[in-house]
């Protein structure tokens, strides 16, 4: 390694370091803490303290639910801590296969692949349906691990301004000369808890011959009247050609899964390499997975009290002057402009008991600083109204209201 490519090395880590010590030392690193205890769904144990969290992205209240658990520790008697490999060759189960058939029956597919993390999905998925001579077209807010996979295939990326269908369909016309293109959006916003144009999208995709993929990470059990996500929300079916979503949000498990036509599944087995040469999901995982999709049937009043509780927050917080953004989900960003007011802002609420967290720049653009709060179905409406007191009283405070 050179001297130029070391030092420049050491310099990110010299600024990473300063960065992370100066909030430290102003009591504002509120990252990374050890949970040690989960009181429920909406409680936990930090430092020996019970907060209230609002910080999780277990929208439905599933972490810990009684047959979940079951589920997980039968998988782990029967099958073991792991499996002997890669799915392609040594690692496949069963209980893999089942969990695919439930995807795929609960995104109403033909079938379903998983994968090892939400983020691995989008890397393998993207980079293994286009390439060097095709055209991505990307929504300016789209996940991270959207734009990687974007930039992992190769493929020339065009971003359009955040649900944008105007933009996006500029930029639909320039390139529908080009035989391969691939739009992809989150459903919902993962900073602003705002929902894609799914009808205009859809359209212009059909429009100019475009296959559409949908990342559903924080809008399955969120949205639609059973939580089967975005489409059943706008009340349409089969719009959407590439199913992405996660296991590690709605879903108390890990990994990923994309849901499709056979023939996509097919390509995604033996062409995606994050499936080829990443290890399977651990069985207990997989089981979880599994039931957890079962639940969300079997306890359809989940996803309507979701709904309601962040009708409830935001509604609130709104009454109190707070600016909510564009949100319209479980997702309820407070904007607080400067990234100083935000870390203010959530050292108040953690001094109360009150788990919320920052996302501040470069995360989001400077000046856009906000708390990213989370409701779930497991909070009550008492614990709700408790969170508004303490966040109107901190905003006050800063000066936010």
């Amino acid at each position: 390694m050179s001297d130029a490519a070391e030092n420049g090395i050491q310099a990110r880590i010299r600024a990473m370091d300063e960065r992370v010590q100066g909030l430290r030392d102003n009591d504002m690193y509120f990252y990374n803490k050890p949970v040690s205890e989960l009181k429920g769904s909406a409680e936990v144990v930090i430092d020996g303290r019970t907060m209230l969290m609002l910080a999780s992205y277990g929208y439905l209240g599933l972490l810990g639910h009684a047959r979940i658990n079951a589920a997980a520790a039968g998988a782990l008697q029967k099958y073991g801590s792991g499996t002997h490999g890669v799915r392609l060759l040594a690692g496949t189960l069963d209980l893999h296969l089942e969990l695919e058939r439930t995807i795929a029956e609960f995104k109403h597919s033909e079938d379903a692949v998983t994968f090892s993390s939400g983020y691995v999905t989008n890397l393998a998925a993207i980079s293994s349906m286009v390439g060097r001579h095709d055209v991505v077209f990307c929504d300016k807010y789209d996940h991270a691990s959207i734009v990687d996979g974007c930039l992992l295939s190769g493929a020339e990326m065009k971003r359009f301004r955040h649900n944008d269908m105007e933009h996006l369909e500029t930029l639909l016309r320039r390139y529908a000369d080009r035989s391969t293109k691939l739009v992809v959006v989150d459903a919902v916003f993962s900073m602003d808890g705002d929902i894609i144009d799914l009808p205009r999208t859809a359209e212009l995709c059909q429009k100019y011959g475009a296959q559409l993929m949908m990342d559903e990470a924080h809008s399955v059990g969120v949205l639609g009247e059973s939580g089967h996500g975005v489409e059943e929300h706008f009340g349409m079916q089969d719009c959407v050609d590439v199913k992405m979503g996660t296991l590690s949000k709605t879903i108390p498990s890990v990994g990923g899964y994309i849901a499709g036509s056979r023939g996509l599944i097919n390509l995604m087995k033996h062409a995606a390499r994050g499936f080829i040469f990443s290890a399977a999901i651990p069985p207990a995982q997989a089981a979880a997975a599994k039931v957890a999709f079962e639940v969300i049937l079997d306890e359809p009043a989940r996803v309507g009290r979701v709904q309601r509780n962040a009708a409830q927050f935001m509604d609130g917080l709104k009454r109190a002057g707070f600016d909510t953004m564009q949100s319209e989900t479980a997702i309820v960003p407070v904007l607080c402009g400067s990234d100083e007011k935000a870390y203010e802002l959530v050292r108040l609420c953690q001094r109360e008991d009150i788990f919320v967290l920052p996302v501040v720049s470069p995360a989001v653009p400077e000046g856009m600083a906000r708390l990213r709060a989370t409701v779930t179905a497991g909070h009550s409406a008492a614990q709700i109204e408790r969170a508004l007191d303490v966040l109107q009283k901190a905003g006050k405070q800063v000066g936010l209201i």
